[in-house]
């Protein structure tokens, strides 16, 4: 399980420590290396508005963002990026700018003139995407396709070279092109090498100014590519920084623990250099959760040492359910159980800690204790996993390849206390600590413990967080994007709309999108899909099918009730 770890050694599970990635220069700013995590966000203004967007840029600024992205749909737009640098320039504001680009080399060669990083998309940057029309390629025309490709990179990588612009390679699950996917299908290894071939094109011409993102909405899929991704590049040679993000995570407490989960898990295991929590609100909103989840995770740098063995019966690239006999409704193929010190809220929980302490087949371990522990152990006791360790990751991944090794199948729930007052900071913490367990399906159950908040908001946050981890529903999921430039509706009000309608569908997900960019591929696991199609239009979708076409906005919400209803969907 070692190896998307790279160049770390054996204790690499267990112990906190910085994946190394060359250093790259985006305008004045320095980023991989040993720098700090850096944080952005992404504007939702209209690029060509130049007010607008400045005054947007200085707030996400004067918050704590260190860069901030624009899209640029078109050469206008990416011409109007000098006049919002020179007016951010004059009003002494010199964080770099990026340009955000889909479908359209040429507005990235502009783009590249005015800005300090520009970002494209293998998907759609020379490919054709999600037309359908073509599902085979041979060999050689595979490789002409990809000739293609060169010859539109090169010369935006020699603008670049000239003008001192860092680029930023970001693949999106939901915008894979024809071409990868007639290859690969809809998976992490086709996500992974729409990516190596561009980065193998720039190392051939010596361009090294890069970043590289992967990212999706689904959290499993999106912590086991850039795994997959660190390990390849690793084989290959290259050790770019990476840009950490969650696409269309939401709003609200949802939004924020679903990318705590994700972003969470890659930063726990050191991967990451530059992170987007990418929310359905007021871009400068993000960047205070972007700065707890990265300080939170930073903080246990030079921690002690964990002293643990990779049992190495974990696929880190691949959701697998640990093996373990299910004891009542624990372990085996259920879902995970929520245990909660009492009761509270909405969502209740399986058991109480009343219930565990008159119960024997519980038994509460520790690391330490667990190795004297194990030949006492029965094969009807249910293990109870607690850590206070400043990495307690790494210690509770050490108890469970302690019992992998030792061939023991008890279940295990994990056990976390913490002390916050401020419900945010709480789940920002529990959501990156336990994560990566569920989404490597290593895990059985979860107990959170805070004194200092309400049983409700604790017991809330265990199930947002098992939701979050793709294990258990419990909610209706919301997969709605965070809006940019190109969002053809007014997102915020319409997911309030949406929510206020649909929020009682507890196994159902819809997607809500606010363009076609990563709209129908974003959503794929959705069971319906409200998609921005036109200004103030929108297409409505039954899975991955699109049902109704340029809908008028102010109807649209209505509509998609009416198709869940017709679907038999919906519950009064």
């Amino acid at each position: 399980m070692t190896s998307y770890i790279p160049g770390r050694g054996d204790d690499a599970l267990f112990n906190y420590k910085r994946r190394k990635a060359h250093s790259v220069t985006i305008g004045d700013l320095e980023m991989g290396s040993d720098y700090p995590i850096r944080i952005q966000s992404m504007a939702n203004t209209n690029t060509n508005d130049t007010e607008a967007s400045v005054e947007q840029c200085i707030r996400i600024i004067e918050v704590g963002g260190e860069l901030v992205r624009f899209t640029a749909q078109g050469v206008r737009e990416a011409k109007n990026l000098e006049a919002i640098r020179e007016e951010l320039t004059k009003r002494g504001f010199k964080q770099p700018l990026v340009a955000d680009i889909h479908f359209n080399p040429k507005a990235a060669d502009e783009a590249a003139l005015h800005v300090e990083k520009v970002r494209i998309n293998p998907g759609n940057y020379v490919d054709s995407v999600h037309t359908q029309k073509r599902f085979t390629y041979t060999d050689e025309e595979y490789q002409q396709e990809i000739q293609k490709i060169r010859e539109k990179l090169v010369p935006f990588l020699q603008i670049c070279k000239e003008h001192n612009t860092a680029i930023r390679i970001g693949v999106n699950h939901g915008s894979l092109s024809d071409r990868i996917l007639s290859r690969y299908g809809d998976t992490q290894q086709g996500m992974v090498e729409s990516c190596m071939e561009f980065l193998r094109i720039c190392r051939d011409e010596q361009f090294n100014n890069i970043v590289i993102s992967i990212k999706a909405s689904n959290t499993v899929i999106m912590v086991e590519t850039v795994r997959l991704l660190a390990a390849t590049m690793e084989k290959e040679g290259m050790d770019f920084p990476l840009h950490i993000g969650v696409t269309e995570a939401g709003d609200g407490e949802d939004g924020r623990i679903k990318s705590a989960v994700g972003i969470g898990a890659l930063l726990c295991d050191g991967i990451g250099d530059t992170i987007r929590v990418s929310l359905s609100e007021a871009p400068e909103c993000e960047i205070p959760v972007a700065q707890k989840l990265a300080n939170y995770i930073a903080s246990r740098s030079g921690h002690a040492t964990i002293e643990g063995k990779d049992s190495g019966k974990v696929n880190p690239f691949a959701y697998s359910r640990r093996k373990t006999t299910a004891i009542g409704n624990i372990g085996g193929n259920n879902v995970p159980v929520v245990i909660a010190d009492q009761l509270g809220g909405d969502l209740q929980p399986d058991y109480t800690a009343a219930d565990i302490a008159s119960d024997k087949k519980f038994i509460e371990l520790t690391l330490a204790e667990l190795n004297a522990a194990l030949p006492k152990i029965k094969s009807d006791n249910v293990l109870i996993a607690k850590s206070d360790h400043t990495n307690p990751v790494g210690e509770l991944r050490a108890f469970i390849h302690t019992l992998l090794s030792n061939g023991k199948d008890n279940p295990v729930i994990l056990k976390l206390g913490y002390e916050d007052k401020q419900l945010g900071d709480f789940q920002i913490k529990a959501a990156a600590d336990l994560g990566s367990f569920f989404i490597d399906g290593i895990a059985d159950g979860i107990w959170l413990s805070n004194p200092n908040l309400e049983s409700k908001d604790v017991n809330t946050t265990a199930f947002s967080i098992l939701q979050a981890s793709r294990c258990r529903m419990s909610k209706t999921e919301y997969i709605s994007c965070p809006s940019c430039g190109r969002t053809l509706y007014d997102m915020q009000s319409t997911i309030a709309q949406i929510k206020a309608k649909t929020s009682h569908l507890k196994n159902l997900k819809i997607g809500i999108m606010g363009c076609i960019v990563n709209g129908p591929g974003e959503m794929a696991d959705a069971d319906y899909g409200y998609v921005g199609s036109g200004v103030g239009r929108v297409n409505l979708y039954k899975g991955q099918t699109c049902v109704e076409k340029m809908i008028p906005a102010e109807e649209a919400v209505d509509k998609l009730v009416q198709l869940i209803k017709d679907n038999g969907d919906w519950i009064e």
